[in-house]
């Protein structure tokens, strides 16, 4: 698989097998992903990776939260959209409750489906995206989006599949309680990993993009 055919085919997994993933394989994708671009060289990031008992006890006190009413707490607030980008996360939402069988009025479904973005989709690892807090925040969150997309397409080579979500450090002091990270460090974003399970139907979804002409405008073309 070459690099185009790469970001063509890599798409959110929202459900894994139990196959754990060897440490060895994370190893080698963060050894390719440090190689990602970053401004002034500040390589900002640096990375829990939780697996095993670990993982299960964060996806258990996330959920155990979320259930109890408590307001999630992220470090990186989450600002809610509007206009046409919030109605391509209605749209993307919308396929997926259909996929997934979720009635609209089924409250029920849909608070399972939320719980299972705190519990990582059920992957049997994931990555923690840290960051100093001395460092600017939007310079630091554009480098970290860069090593996040690297990351995901790196995975791609050992056939895992990934997702990039908010939801699993939604409540950072579970994170910072149970591996330890300290309050200097701005816990940022997430990403699942494993091999995907092909019969969840969620897997099957192909987001939509805008087409070119409505994203890029061209100057000095002949």
């Amino acid at each position: 698989m070459n690099v185009i055919e790469a970001i063509l085919s890599r798409k959110s997994i929202r459900g894994y097998t139990r196959q754990p993933v060897p440490r060895e394989t994370l190893d080698k994708i963060l050894d390719v992903a440090i190689r990602t671009p970053s401004g002034l060289n500040a390589q900002p990031w640096e990375m829990a990776v939780v697996t095993g008992n670990t993982l299960e006890e964060i996806k258990k006190a996330n959920v155990q939260l979320l259930n109890s009413g408590v307001m999630p707490s992220p470090d990186v607030p989450l600002v809610p959209l509007e206009s046409i980008y919030k109605q391509r996360q209605v749209d993307l939402a919308m396929q997926l409750f259909d996929l997934m069988g979720i009635a609209r009025e089924d409250k029920q479904k849909r608070a399972q489906w939320m719980e299972l973005g705190f519990r990582f989709f059920d992957a049997p690892a994931a990555f923690i995206l840290l960051a100093d807090r001395s460092l600017d925040e939007s310079r630091t969150q554009f480098d970290l989006g860069a090593i996040s997309q690297t990351i995901c397409l790196a995975a791609l080579h050992y056939d895992l599949g990934t997702c990039i979500g908010l939801q699993g450090v939604m409540y950072p002091q579970v994170l910072r309680k149970l591996i330890g990270i300290p309050e200097s460090k701005r816990i940022t974003i997430s990403i699942s990993i494993g091999y995907p399970d092909w019969d969840f139907p969620a897997n099957n979804i192909r987001s939509q993009r805008e087409p070119v002409d409505i994203i890029a405008t061209w100057h000095g073309f002949e």
